[in-house]
């Protein structure tokens, strides 16, 4: 017996909105309910109301003369941008010689010029490696002297931006293959090696950086004979990269972790050993899964290059120290400064955050 079912035709429904237009998500957003409006609605007033405020002490009343005078007289009704035409290349120089500050500026375009060309596929080529050792060794011939006639300039005279840079992007470079192996070794069957990596990690992890740091500029000199203890910058850069290994060691780890067992199962069954599987099949997925996780470490690691203040390098933020802590009438505009310093960290820091963005899309692209 055959049972015959009948449609039942629906009602019509209206039209879904229209969520494409940038105007449409933005209402969903902001205003998708009574108590969404209400709660956007005051951020906005907020948020127009500090912006009138920062418009008239920013830019209405600002003094951008290089007078003292005039801008003491404009104390808390407008910004002084005079302090950064007269102390701006302190700040971002610090108290590398007056005279020499062609080089330190030179230096830093080159790696800066280098990083950049390092982030386009177009430069993923096996000279790229050849070219960082080349753009390096300009780097510390600028910065250091000593040859083709440049006067020599001792590492505790570097300062400013140029630390900055150095400092984070030599730690990085220290830090990654260190963080693999430990990743790694963290996921090894041989206990042993699996222990020391968990020492390591939850050691390093538990202290924080700014105890590195001093351990590595004043106590480690300690147990070296008297005259041999390396460089105040070599023991920082070896320290900063030791710390900053333990953290991304966990995010390469739990990258390892979510990946498939059959990927290196498969590995195993076309015959490649235990390194070409890892080099070739789990690191490339895994890291392409917790590229996020990694860019903010590498964002973090950038802001805390500015804790070697504590060992005698002023990089950016000393660099401010200085330049307005020693000149009584400039020392009341530090406001000023530390904005300055802020749009140079933020800028940094968004260009690395929408790095990240666009390698995300890629992944995703191809894995699609």
């Amino acid at each position: 017996m055959q049972t015959t079912l009948l449609a039942t035709p629906m009602p019509a429904r209206a039209a879904p909105l229209q969520t494409h237009s940038a105007f449409m998500r933005l209402r969903q957003a902001l205003f998708s309910n009574w108590v969404s409006g209400m709660v956007s609605t005051l951020l906005l007033l907020g948020l127009l109301w500090a912006g009138v405020a920062l418009f008239h002490w920013g830019i209405l009343h600002a003094i951008t003369a290089v007078d003292a005078d005039a801008c003491q007289a404009a104390r808390g009704s407008g910004a002084c941008w005079g302090v950064l035409r007269e102390k701006g290349r302190l700040i971002l120089l610090g108290r590398y010689p007056h005279a020499e500050h062609w080089r330190p500026a030179l230096a830093t375009t080159l790696l800066l010029g280098l990083v950049l060309a390092s982030c386009s596929p177009r430069f993923w080529k096996p000279w790229l490696a050849l070219l960082w050792a080349l753009v390096l060794a300009l780097f510390f011939g600028l910065m250091a002297g000593g040859l083709a006639g440049l006067p020599r300039v001792p590492t505790d005279q570097w300062g400013g931006l140029p630390l900055t840079v150095l400092l984070t992007v030599l730690s990085m470079l220290l830090a990654a293959p260190l963080a693999l192996l430990l990743a790694l070794g963290r996921r090894s069957g041989m206990p042993a090696i699996q222990s020391l990596c968990l020492l390591y990690v939850e050691l390093v992890r538990g202290v924080p950086l700014i105890s590195v740091l001093f351990m590595a500029s004043f106590m480690f000199p300690l147990f070296m004979l008297v005259g041999q203890s390396p460089d105040v910058l070599l023991r920082v850069l070896v320290g900063i990269s030791l710390f900053a290994a333990a953290p991304m060691a966990e995010i390469v780890r739990a990258g390892l972790q979510a990946l498939p067992a059959g990927q290196s199962e498969a590995a195993a069954s076309l015959g490649l050993g235990y390194w070409q599987t890892q080099l070739r099949v789990v690191l490339p997925q895994a890291l392409g899964a917790v590229v996020p996780n990694l860019m903010n470490n590498f964002i973090s690691l950038f802001k805390d290059t500015s804790l070697v203040t504590i060992v005698s390098l002023y990089e950016l933020t000393g660099a401010m120290s200085l330049a307005l802590g020693s000149d009584p009438n400039w020392r009341p505009f530090k406001l000023e400064a530390y904005a300055f310093i802020a749009a140079i960290y933020f800028a940094f820091c968004f260009a690395m955050s929408r790095y990240s963005l666009w390698i995300e899309r890629r992944l995703h692209g191809t894995q699609a």
